[in-house]
């Protein structure tokens, strides 16, 4: 079990970046697979990046490619996802998620894959 904390959403205009940070305690931060998925109002939450245990494997949904890139430093138990060139349709509480990965290499991309999960984080883009 691991407890995690999202933090760095804002009001922003259209065009502008943000950087979402995910603080990690409990189990040691490097025998996990990360993600992040995020939901608007009266949608389900849905994917948006996904890193393996060891860091050497991504991929992202086809509306964020090429401008967010998920990252990660076990030093400091943190994952991070950086958010550049930002849209209105990318308005939505951002969460951050966790899995335990024995085996080392694999991307999870489904909510049911997922079991620690932080308490969110609002971004919200204006035209």
């Amino acid at each position: 079990q691991v407890h995690l904390v999202e933090s760095g959403g804002g009001l922003v205009q259209a065009g502008d970046s943000l950087r979402l940070s995910c603080a990690a305690s409990g189990r040691p931060f490097s025998s996990y697979a990360l993600g992040w998925f995020r939901q608007a109002p009266g949608k389900e939450r849905n994917f948006v990046a996904a890193m393996s245990r060891g860091g050497g494997s991504t991929l992202y949904a086809d509306s964020v490619k090429g401008r967010f890139t998920i990252s990660r430093d076990n030093s400091k138990s943190t994952a991070y996802l950086q958010m550049n060139t930002l849209k209105p349709e990318d308005t939505a509480v951002y969460y951050c998620a966790a899995a335990e990965d024995r085996k080392g290499g694999v991307v999870l991309t489904a909510t049911y894959e997922y079991d620690n999960w932080g308490q969110g984080t609002q971004v919200t883009v204006s035209s």
